[in-house]
């Protein structure tokens, strides 16, 4: 008799098919997740970023208006909502704000980072610039 040949794998290859895939998930893994975890860490810094920034601008303006430090960091704080108001550390130049002059205010803010895989904290700064009682 003659045996016909079937493409079919015996019991035997298809185990072993199996543990190539539970190998090539335990390479691919590892890659995959610190990927995610990445994005998610880019894009919570950027909204910091972007929030520390806002903050900056609200005291320049706020400085550029009333002339008041005091106000200032206030007006910073409330255009950051979602940020501590104590990480704030601000830098005024000038320090009194004169007619025609620019108003320059510097914010730094450091944060904990969500997972730490890049590092536990943050340093980001901001700048607003606006034309004093222009």
């Amino acid at each position: 008799m003659k045996r016909s040949s079937s493409s079919a794998p015996t019991a035997r290859a298809q185990g072993r098919e199996r543990g190539s895939a539970a190998v090539e998930f335990a390479l691919v893994a590892p890659l995959l997740l610190s990927l995610v975890v990445g994005i998610v860490e880019f894009s919570y810094t950027y909204n910091l970023q972007i929030s520390v920034t806002q903050a900056a601008r609200e005291a320049a303006r706020t400085m550029a208006i009333k002339n008041n430090q005091g106000d200032a960091k206030a007006a910073a704080a409330a255009g950051a909502p979602g940020l501590s108001p104590a990480g704030f550390s601000y830098a005024f130049s000038p320090a009194a704000c004169t007619n025609g002059s620019t108003a320059t205010v510097n914010v730094t803010y450091t944060a904990n980072t969500l997972t730490s895989f890049f590092g536990s904290t943050v340093t980001l700064h901001g700048k607003g610039a606006m034309r004093c009682n222009g």
